[in-house]
Order: structure tokens, then sequence, then C-alpha cells
């Protein structure tokens, strides 16, 4: 007994089967119900399988407040040791930092300003924090670009517990010797006092690794622990962000397949009424729809939300796509289409009235 069913047709039942095979749940399509009741007709049974909860504009609040849910979850989980942190300082006037424009400085006033250091480091070492800051900053006055001169007030700033001021003379003797370990150790410590622990151990770190000393350990060894709770943290939001879009995409796809299964169903007229006209094209049967989902090129177009309202909307009615002509992603999805599955969904759009037909 010769098989009735010719080779061609033999390729595509088994693609098709092996596509089902993939996602049992398909056969609960509507569709699909007449291949699930001959299954069922030999004793089988269709498996449940999971399917991805079909996505309504009603049910948009309910993903929000899902997303809301775990990004409360997640802060309470993040319990930060705050102890020690400060109040932070406001900027001030007095603060100056010299001429940025001078690019050479004056032997003379160069001299100044390392006599006015010396006598500023006297006083820092007596402890007189506020006459310690006039004299640095008169330095630096004379001398705006020496690194030694802002890194050695920002660090009596930080005595002063103004972490702030501290981190803006501290970044700009960076500016002026980028291996400066000391602005490095002194910024670190100052992001610290404001809980700003991921900065605080960036700084401690890059401090070690150009001259590390004990005091700089140890407060890195202070501050490891919140920071790397808080990089866990902000991982476990990247994973989840990752898994939300993953599961948006496969939503997409799966709508547009149930879609263009809906409008190519043998007898059932398209919105626009009747069957899709001519110049439509259309995808000659389901598994060849299911191998265009499954290029890599057109599913990362569809995946835009943009191209995916379009596609959707063409697929139930294929008049539609006049609209999209102008649209640059469609555009491009329709050309790829065209090049790969000749014509595939999408033909030439009809053709516009012109002169006598508007009449």
């Amino acid at each position: 007994m010769s098989c009735p069913i010719d080779r061609e047709s033999l390729e595509k039942l088994k693609q098709f089967l092996t596509f089902v095979k993939a996602q049992p749940a398909l056969l609960n399509l509507p569709q699909l119900g007449f291949f699930k009741s001959f299954i069922e007709s030999f004793g089988g049974k269709v498996p449940e399988a999971k399917m991805q909860p079909e996505f309504k504009a009603d049910s948009a609040p309910d993903l929000k407040d899902s997303d809301e849910a775990f990004e409360s979850d997640a802060e309470s989980e993040l319990e930060l040791d705050m102890d020690g942190c400060v109040e932070p300082d406001k900027l001030s006037d007095d603060q100056k930092m010299g001429d940025p424009s001078i690019e050479e400085v004056s032997e003379e006033n160069s001299d100044k300003a390392d006599s006015l250091r010396q006598e500023a480091m006297a006083q820092l070492g007596e402890g007189n924090l506020e006459k310690a800051i006039e004299l640095f900053t008169e330095a630096i006055e004379l001398n705006p670009n020496s690194a030694v001169l802002f890194v050695k007030r920002g660090q009596t700033y930080l005595k002063l517990t103004k972490p702030n001021a501290c981190i803006k003379d501290c970044s700009r003797a960076l500016e002026l010797n980028p291996d400066s370990a000391a602005s490095y150790k002194f910024r670190g410590r100052a992001y610290r006092l404001l809980g700003e622990w991921e900065l605080a151990a960036k700084d401690l770190r890059q401090a070690c690794v150009i001259d590390m000393d004990e005091q700089t350990d140890e407060w890195l060894k202070e501050v490891t622990p919140n920071a790397k709770k808080i990089e866990e943290h902000l991982l476990k939001k990247e994973r989840k962000k990752k898994d939300k879009e993953e599961r948006e995409r496969l939503e997409r796809i799966r709508k547009a397949r149930e879609a263009h299964a809906k409008a190519s169903a043998p007898g059932e007229p398209s919105e626009a009424g009747g069957a899709p006209p001519s110049w439509a094209g259309g995808v000659p049967g389901m598994e060849n729809f299911f191998k265009l989902m499954q290029d890599p090129e057109v599913s990362a177009l569809v995946q835009d939300p943009e191209v995916f309202q379009a596609f959707q909307d063409i697929l139930k009615n294929p008049a539609n796509q006049s609209k999209y002509e102008s649209n640059p992603k469609f555009v491009a999805l329709k050309k790829i289409i065209e090049t790969k599955f000749g014509g595939g969904l999408f033909g030439a759009a009809p053709p516009q009235p012109q002169g006598d037909d508007l009449d």
C-alpha cells in the first residue's frame, strides 16, 4: 500500500509534530483542537504544559504591582550597618579652588605656597584645623596646580567631618595627579561617612593598589561588608530585569503566533470582512510561520514593542499594512520577510486611489 501523502507534505507534517512536541501547550489552542481530538481518539492524552499567561490590558497593573513588590522585598533584604555615618555637609564658597587657567606658576608664588603649606601642616599637627584650612587655601590661590595642597586640605576637611568638602578637594587632586594614593584614601573615607559604600570601597581599593598602608587597609575592611551586600543586591536586580525581559519577549512571540493562527484559520474572515486580499501575501501553512518566528533577525525585530504592535495588527487585518509603510522598523522587518520567505506575511500594499478614483 503506497502512502497517499506526497513527500513535501510529509516533511511539513514532521516539522509540525516536532514543533508541537517541543511546545505541547499549543494543542490547547482552538485552531489545533482537531489534532488534540485525533490524539485522544486513539486513547492518547495531551499533557498539560505550562503556558505563559495571556497578557491583557487590564492585567498590566498586576505586573506592575508584582515588580514593585519585588523591589520592596529586595530593598527590605538589604540591611546595611549605617553606624558612623554623618549628615552631608553643604559646600561653602570659602572653599576656593584657585584659578584653573593658570598653567605655569612663577617660582616666587611656588615658594610662597610651599611656605604656607608647611605652616598649615604645623597648625594641622597642633589641632588648629580652621587655621590650617585658611593657610592651605592661601597656598592654593598661589599655586592651583599642586595636587598635594588639595589633598592636604581635603584631609583637614575630613577631620572637621565635612566629607563633601573633602571629596571636592580630593577629586581635584586626582585631576592633577591620577596616581595619588592619599587622594583615593581620604575620598574613600569621606564616601564611607556619607554611607556611599560602593564608592568608598572602590576608592580605598585603588588606594591600596597604588600604595597600601595599615589605615587604608583597615578602612577598606570596614566598608567591604556593606559594599558586597549592595553589589549582590544590584546583581539580583539585574537578573530579575533580564528574566522579565525574556518573559516579555516570549509572550510577544506567543501572541504573534496566536494572532497569525487566528487570522489564517480557514473560513475565518478578516476584521475588514471577507478573506485577506491577494496583495497581502500570507504564509502558506502554520509550520512556515513557526520557521519565520524562529529566524533570529525576525525574532530580534519583533521584540521591539512598536514592531510587535504593527506585526500583530497586520496579522489580524493585512489591509492595515499601509499604516506602517513609513515606519523604518516595520520596513526593515518587511524586507527581511520578503527576502527570506518570498513574500512572507507581507505583500505589496494595496493600490491607493488616484486621480479620478477620488471622485
